[in-house]
C-alpha cells in the first residue's frame, strides 16, 4: 500500500540517531585531579622504596653498622639536637644560594659573550675546558692556603662547580635560534639588541634553565665540599666532626639535610621555569 504521508511527516517519523557519548566536565576533573595526586605520591613512593631498601640492608647487616646505621638512629639524631642540625642548614643553604647566584649571574653573562664574539668564543672555550676538567676537590687545600678558612674559599668551590652548565648551556641556547624566528627577525630589519631581547634570549631560556637546573645539585656539592676542607660551620662540617668520633647517625643525618635541601631548590627551580616558560610546555611534546 502507498505511503501518502508527506516527505517532512516521514522525515519526523525516523528514529533520532543515537549520540556518542563525550567525556563530560567531571571527567576531566577527574583526570586533572588524578594527575596532581599522582605527582605527589609517586615521589613520596619512590622515597618510601629508597628508605625501605636503606633499612633491609641495615638490619641485615649487609654493610657494617658503624658506616650504614638504621633510618631510625638517624632520625633519633636529628631529633636529639635539632635547633642546632637546622643551624647549620641554614648556613650551607645560605652558601648555596651566593655561589648559585655568583655563578649563574657571571656563567650567563660569559655565555651570551661567547655566543656574540666567535674570537671571543675561540679565545676562551679551552680554558673553560680545562678548568672544568680538573677535579674540585683537589683545589680545596690551595683554596684554603689563598683565601684562608671561612666563607671565601666555600664559595669559591660552589662557583667553580656551577660556572661551566651555565656557561655551556647559555651559549648553545644563544647560538641555536630557530631558523624561521631568525628569518622573522631579518625580515623587519630589527637591531641587535631588538633581536636579542624579543627573539634570541626568549628563545635560548629553555636551555638556560637546562644549565641552571644542572648547576644546582651540584651548588650543594660544592658547599659541602667547601665545608670539607674550610668550614667552621655548615652540614659539611658536621659530617666530618661526627664521623671523625664514630657518630655516623649524626653525620648520615647531615647528608639526609643536604639531600633535602637539594630536592626543595631543584624543585624551586623547576617551579620558576613553569611560571616564567608557560609556552615551553604547550608547544613541546609530553610524555
Amino acid at each position: 500500500m502507498t505511503d501518502l504521508r508527506s516527505p517532512e511527516s516521514a522525515v519526523a517519523h525516523r528514529p533520532a540517531p543515537a549520540r556518542t557519548p563525550t567525556p563530560g566536565r567531571s571527567g576531566l576533573n577527574a583526570g586533572v585531579r588524578f594527575g596532581r595526586l599522582s605527582g605527589a605520591l609517586l615521589p613520596a613512593s619512590g622515597l618510601l622504596i629508597a628508605f625501605a631498601v636503606w633499612w633491609l640492608a641495615a638490619r641485615l647487616e649487609l654493610v657494617h653498622p658503624a658506616a650504614l646505621p638504621t633510618p631510625g638512629s638517624v632520625l633519633s639524631a636529628f631529633t636529639d639536637k635539632p635547633a642546632r642540625m637546622l643551624e647549620h642548614t641554614g648556613r650551607t643553604l645560605l652558601e648555596i644560594l651566593i655561589g648559585f647566584a655568583l655563578s649563574a649571574a657571571a656563567g650567563i653573562l660569559l655565555g651570551l659573550s661567547l655566543a656574540s664574539s666567535r674570537t671571543v668564543e675561540r679565545m676562551f672555550t679551552p680554558l673553560l675546558v680545562a678548568v672544568n676538567a680538573v677535579p674540585k676537590i683537589t683545589l680545596g687545600p690551595l683554596l684554603v692556603v689563598a683565601l684562608g678558612w671561612g666563607q671565601k674559599p666555600i664559595l669559591t668551590m660552589v662557583f667553580l662547580l656551577c660556572f661551566f652548565p651555565i656557561v655551556l648551556s647559555t651559549a648553545t641556547g644563544l647560538t641555536t635560534t630557530p631558523a624561521d624566528l631568525a628569518e622573522l627577525v631579518r625580515s623587519w630589519n630589527a637591531s641587535w639588541w631588538q633581536a636579542f631581547r624579543k627573539v634570541r634570549f626568549p628563545a635560548a631560556l629553555p636551555q638556560i634553565f637546562v644549565g641552571l637546573k644542572v648547576a644546582m645539585p651540584l651548588a650543594a656539592i660544592g658547599a659541602v665540599i667547601g665545608e670539607f676542607q674550610a668550614g667552621e660551620s655548615g652540614l659539611g662540617y658536621v659530617v666530618t666532626q661526627y664521623a671523625g668520633i664514630g657518630d655516623t647517625a649524626t653525620a648520615w643525618a647531615a647528608i639526609m639535610l643536604v639531600a633535602l635541601v637539594s630536592i626543595v631548590l631543584y624543585s624551586a627551580l623547576v617551579f620558576l621555569e613553569r611560571l616564567a616558560l608557560p609556552w615551553v610546555r604547550e608547544t613541546t611534546s609530553t610524555r
